[in-house]
């Protein structure tokens, strides 16, 4: 899950026969709080952009049960550039591309699966690192 620059805020691998809407709940709890504000941090996006991959009831009940206002894309009913994802998806496409820059992420040589979680994190941080340096952080 990325914000809408494509910093990556939250992670989560699973297996390659796992569906990616099964997902997303425990990404969208992965995310962590906002700090530095004054009050309650806020832990969860306000909205979220999905595509037609997402386009279940369960999905949205679970975005809305936390709060989230859902944007997903309808199967069969609007496509992507009535309803203005196309837009958002670039940012995804193009953080997915920054990961596929380490080598070592895209092509898994390691077996266990912390590992491969480690040099995900070590990569996601290091794009963020990117943001901090040329002052699009804040």
């Amino acid at each position: 899950m990325v914000d809408r620059r494509g910093i990556p805020l939250a992670i989560r691998q699973s297996a390659a026969n796992v569906h990616d809407s099964k997902m997303l709940e425990a990404t969208v709890d992965a995310i962590p709080a906002v700090k530095g504000r004054r009050g309650r941090p806020r832990q969860r996006p306000v909205k979220l952009h999905a595509d037609k991959g997402y386009d279940y009831p369960r999905c949205r009940q679970a975005l809305r049960q936390r709060g989230i206002r859902p944007r997903i894309a309808r199967k069969g009913i609007e496509s992507r550039e009535r309803l203005g994802l196309g837009r958002h998806r670039w940012v995804v496409e193009r953080t997915l591309a920054w990961l596929n820059r380490f080598r070592r992420l895209t092509v898994r040589y390691e077996r266990r699966a912390d590992i491969h979680q480690a040099f995900l994190s070590l990569a996601c941080a290091l794009i963020c690192w990117k943001f901090v340096q040329q002052g699009e952080f804040c």
